[in-house]
């Protein structure tokens, strides 16, 4: 048996690339940071706070709805599994890229904060405060709007 599942709870770094296949299939790509906090070791030793940056490919329905809700800014959860895929760059060197290929979202930045019109500011607006339920997405989900 073998398991390949990646969850992640961060915050979208820039706004989303979409693009169309000539087939009419959406794809869409999210950058997204996950922190650790900063904490004190024992011996007093500060470690400072360390963003990881994973890189999100979406599919399909699950694609136009990001390219309709997600903004930079937006805090999401997703699921999916790791790939990783090797291509080589425009100098002619090897380059390998890991990727999660995500099958479910739930935005977690209340609807309350976001502004249609540009990024949202999650930091001024707690997930409890707002009266709004997240977002849940999958694959095979339409929107629920």
């Amino acid at each position: 048996m073998s398991l390949n599942k990646v969850m992640l709870i961060g915050n979208v770094g820039q706004e989303p690339t979409v693009r169309y296949l000539d087939t009419g299939v959406c794809v869409a790509s999210v950058r997204l940071a996950t922190t650790d906090r900063a904490f004190t070791m024992r011996d007093g030793t500060q470690v400072p706070e360390r963003a990881e940056w994973h890189s999100l490919i979406f599919w399909d329905k699950l694609a136009e709805t990001v390219e309709k809700y997600v903004h930079k800014g937006d805090k999401l959860y997703v699921e999916g599994k790791i790939q990783s895929r090797n291509y080589t760059d425009k100098q002619g060197i090897s380059r390998q890229v890991i990727e999660i290929m995500v099958n479910n979202m739930e935005m977690l930045t209340p609807k309350s904060s976001a502004n249609p019109a540009g990024p949202s500011n999650p930091t001024n607006v707690s997930p409890a405060a707002s009266p709004q339920p997240s977002m849940r997405v999958s694959e095979s989900d339409e929107p629920p709007f």
